[in-house]
């Protein structure tokens, strides 16, 4: 079938690098009952639902200077939602102010060039069945082709979401040329997703990276340094329950929080 001229989307420059920013989030609870359970699942499906991640993927795309072609978008039963947007690029106009190696800015502050690019994120609310522990994780996937690099839209994620736990993966794929015919691997200075995290939000996490400097693959995960239980309490304080149940629900939590952390099931009490 051939395209109208109106069907088609110009692409300019061609660079060809794809760069993909994966980030995934955690957000640990204790739920003591069943009812506390559904009650934080139906919680999170609506503070998490479609409509809600659909405006934070659009305030991705708008500050990163995409057009967003076509939005696709699911709620489902009993809990998730999933949203897929196609973007391409937006206008060019140069940034006030260089964002090399430095937190990218928060919604109201860049326009820059992209290309034909996606933008993805799913939720996963689960259980434990036993231990009364509820998690919900939401992964996001930025993947972009050009000049603009996705994790100048990473200190927005981060701040769109309450986190306990955060793995980044960023990846450079494929290759460009320059004038003179030479292969360009990675256009970009890197050597951290590190750098790209605000200094006040760091120093709320233990952090670790692995990287795979040569094959341009960077990897950080953080965990939250501070724990308040009651912060992970729903519907209820510390001052409710007894000293002893206290301690035996922080054991329980900071143990998922560690194995999720470390990627590996540990012994229990």
């Amino acid at each position: 079938m051939k395209l109208t001229p109106e069907q088609r989307i110009e692409l300019h420059g061609f660079n060809n690098l794809t760069k993909s920013l994966s980030f995934n989030m955690y957000d640990i609870c204790y739920t003591k009952t069943k009812e506390e359970r559904e009650a934080y699942l139906e919680y999170i499906d609506e503070q998490y639902n479609a409509e809600r991640l659909t405006a934070i993927l659009e305030a991705v795309s708008d500050m990163i200077g995409a057009h967003v072609l076509n939005v696709a978008r699911q709620d489902y039963f009993p809990q998730g939602a999933s949203v897929t947007m196609l973007v391409s690029e937006g206008p060019i106009i140069a940034p006030s102010e260089s964002l090399e190696k430095s937190p990218g800015p928060l919604p109201e502050a860049l326009v820059m060039h992209l290309d034909k690019s996606h933008i993805t994120v799913h939720t996963y609310p689960e259980y434990h069945p036993d231990e009364g522990i509820s998690t919900f994780r939401a992964d996001i996937d930025v993947s972009t082709c050009g000049e603009i690099s996705p994790l100048k839209a990473l200190n927005y994620l981060i701040h769109s979401f309450d986190t306990d736990i955060m793995t980044m993966d960023f990846r450079v794929r494929g290759f460009t040329r320059d004038k003179n015919g030479h292969k360009l691997f990675i256009d970009q200075d890197i050597n951290s997703i590190q750098n790209y995290i605000p200094e006040k939000v760091k120093d709320q996490y233990d952090m670790i990276d692995v990287n795979v400097y040569q094959e341009n693959i960077f990897h950080t995960k953080c965990k939250l340094r501070e724990f308040d239980l009651n912060n992970y309490l729903f519907g209820y304080s510390k001052d409710k329950i007894s000293q002893s149940e206290e301690k035996k629900i922080t054991r329980r939590l900071k143990r998922e929080m560690d194995e999720i952390f470390f990627g590996r099931n540990m012994k229990g009490e």
